[in-house]
């Protein structure tokens, strides 16, 4: 472009930014430096002159360079620092995905949108250098485009140099520096077809845009894509890396702002909420070829609603996320529940515990190959990606337990803590938790305390709002209206082969896929509800009772009341009630009780008794361990030695105790590391 026409451009925004926006560049310069970007939306410039508009998308660099100098010569009350000029909201038609970006966006300015997976630390970049001269002593100047360090020639004679070769000096003190810093964009796992490998995309951020996103983050890039050149060896090739250079970051803060949801799609979503059968409508939405499984599925489908995080005034956090574990027989259709909620709930990701890490799940420093050009960069891991979404974990009873140990301040803090290389960051996870696992001994023993069963620990089982245990068990019935399902499922899939417009009752969801999703996505972004006296009242009512009334055991503890809660906010949240009423309190007890019955019931007292899930001992255990232990300290006393294993099953059955039971219940606190055995059928107390 002339000098002419670039002077001419310089003026028109000059003239722009003269009658349109005075004020505002003035108040930006007196907030110099904490403020040192002007910006502006896309359609203010537009509405103004559609030639600037124009010349902003198509030829990028030249309108900013414009702009930036215009910007100096703005006649304001105090002297013009040199602001950055940043624009966002552009058209749609500049808003690209990743992986379609091609070779005709190339010098064009465009959005992007994604997830930060990596960033590096922020670095200084050298804009203006100084070099002097060895020879002669004076300070050349030269402006530095690009990654590479480009250093004079010669000793410049018109910038008062020698004007010969020489070696030259780096002043540092003399130079430029503007911060610069490199992140990771990587498409959002919700945008994803079933396997699709996530495109990524570097951006280069520069001066006032550094330091303010983390990964995890979800984030729309205005900026201009060019290319960078590859190498092999010394050789260039013609194949070029595409980078974006950012001009202005639009941080999503709002849940599920990327899901769009038009006006038409309000008024339909606001409809379905008042059906007086949206509750089973909903569940019927959730895996309908996989039969039965009502109740497991009512919880599925608060889940994807949620509760409501709390905040409270000094700084503690408290979680609305709603954490369930299904552990069941094979073929019980965990994994593909699993799988269907995560297709289902916006922002999800699905993994396998056998096959992640504490760092594939969580976030980890890790030493970075050319992306961080060696140094340490901080990458996120699935619970991090899954942030305001639902994180799928399949197989977690075979996952390595120092793994699994990642998990426990991710499930209840709700945010993951990296320690490493001299990066302290804390990221957030604030993502509901499906897990799935098998039992131990290949079936469900529904007699047996679920701790002994699933590889699981206690702490982290206690972890869970809701546990299901998914039994498969003979029943003519059942079995019957299962056979037919599968068999109907079948046919039905073999006839849509042939033919798409196939009609069979009970195989399309209630609520298609793509619609739920923007139910759910409206639901989290703009209901948030309080509990009524009543709800409260109900809650807090049954929550005592049941703790009166089981006076051997504990049948809840505080984590329950929670659940409570979470559980009846979510119940309202799907209908878009800014109330929790008794309806919802009575759907949460209702679905807590399901859960104990399954899980924490004390079947020789016929009460409840958390104690089963969060130690996985029995009332009747723990009283014979007392019993055990107090004989093995008085043995001991009077032996002076370690127990011998005769006598004390000798002195337990004088208790009535039964030899089989005495046995079993040494062995559990051998374990459990209650005792322990110097010498083989000799036992000594731990504590002593």
């Amino acid at each position: 472009m002339a000098v002419s026409s670039l002077e001419t451009l310089m003026e028109k925004w000059e003239r722009f930014f003269q009658d349109y926006c005075k004020d505002e560049i003035e108040s930006t310069a007196l907030l110099y430096p904490e403020k040192k970007s002007y910006i502006m939306d896309y359609w203010d410039v537009d509405k103004y002159d559609s030639e600037l508009g124009e010349q902003l998308l198509e030829r990028p660099y030249l309108a900013l360079y414009a702009a930036e100098e215009a910007l100096k010569r703005i006649d304001v009350a105090v002297e013009t620092p040199p602001l950055h000029f940043r624009v966002r909201n552009i058209p749609d038609m500049n808003k690209v995905e990743i992986r379609d970006l091609r070779a005709v966006h190339l010098g064009k300015f465009i959005s992007v949108s994604g997830l930060v997976k990596k960033v590096t630390e922020v670095r200084p970049k050298l804009q203006d250098a100084a070099f002097q001269c060895q020879k002669c002593g004076a300070v050349i100047k030269v402006p530095q485009e690009g990654t590479i360090l480009a250093e004079p020639l010669e000793c410049y004679a018109d910038q008062g140099g020698c004007g010969r070769k020489s070696t030259f000096k780096l002043l540092t003190e003399k130079s430029l520096f503007i911060d610069s810093q490199k992140l990771e964009l990587q498409e959002s796992p919700e945008g994803l077809r079933g396997g699709a490998q996530p495109m990524k995309l570097i951006v280069y951020l520069e001066d006032d845009l550094v330091g303010e996103v983390v990964p995890g983050d979800r984030i729309t890039v205005n900026g201009i894509l060019r290319v960078q050149t590859r190498r092999k060896g010394k050789m260039k090739l013609t194949e070029f890396n595409k980078v974006l250079d950012a001009n202005s970051i639009e941080i999503k803060e709002q849940a599920f702002e990327e899901i769009y949801i038009s006006e038409e799609e309000k008024e339909r979503i606001k409809e379905l909420s008042k059906d007086p059968m949206l509750y089973e409508k909903i569940r019927d939405s959730i895996a309908p070829t996989i039969y039965g499984l009502e109740k497991e599925k009512d919880a599925l489908a608060l889940q994807l609603f949620g509760g409501v995080a709390k905040y409270m005034p000094d700084g503690t956090r408290i979680r609305g996320d709603i954490h369930i574990l299904l552990v069941g027989d094979p073929g019980t259709a965990k994994s593909q529940l699993l799988r269907y909620i995560s297709q289902l709930a916006p922002r999800s990701i699905y993994t396998s515990g056998k096959s992640s890490s504490a760092a594939g799940l969580t976030a980890s420093a890790v030493k970075s190959d050319e992306f961080g050009e060696g140094g340490w960069t901080l990458e996120a891991g699935a619970l991090v990606l899954a942030d305001l979404g639902i994180a799928c974990v399949d197989e977690m009873d075979k996952m390595n337990p120092k793994d699994r140990d990642a998990l426990h301040q991710a499930m209840e803090q709700q945010e993951i803590s990296v320690a490493k290389a001299g990066i302290n960051a804390t990221l957030k996870s604030r993502c509901a938790l499906l897990g799935a696992a098998n039992p131990k001994f290949g079936r469900f023993d529904e007699f047996a305390p679920i701790a002994d069963q699933i590889n699981i620990p206690p702490a982290l089982l206690s972890r869970f709002d809701l546990i299901f245990p998914l039994t498969d068990k003979p029943d003519r019935d059942r079995d019957d209206a299962l056979a037919s399902h599968v068999l109907t499922v079948h046919k039905y899939g073999e006839a849509l082969q042939h033919d798409s417009e196939v009609e069979m009752e009970g195989m399309k969801p209630a609520i298609e896929p793509e619609f739920l999703r923007k139910y759910i996505a409206y639901a989290k972004r703009t209901v948030f509800p309080v509990l009524s006296e009543e709800a409260m009242k109900r809650i807090r009512e049954y929550y005592v009772d049941m703790r009166f009334k089981s006076k051997e055991t504990i049948p809840f503890t505080p984590r329950q009341l929670e659940a409570f809660i979470r559980i009846a906010e979510a119940s309202a949240r799907m209908r878009l009630s800014p109330i929790v009423t008794v309806e919802d309190a009575d759907r949460a007890i209702g679905i807590v009780e399901y859960y104990m019955t399954k899980v924490g019931m004390e079947h020789e007292l016929g009460t409840f008794n958390i104690d089963l899930i969060n130690t996985g001992i029995t009332k009747t255990q723990k009283d014979r361990m007392k019993i055990v232990s107090e004989i093995i300290k008085e043995v001991c006393n009077e032996i002076k030695d370690a127990a011998p294993i005769e006598e004390i099953i000798s002195r337990a059955e004088g208790k009535g105790l039964e030899e089989d039971e005495i046995r079993k219940v040494i062995e559990k606190m051998r374990r459990e590391g209650i005792i322990f055995e110097p010498r083989h059928g000799r036992y000594k107390l731990t504590s002593e």
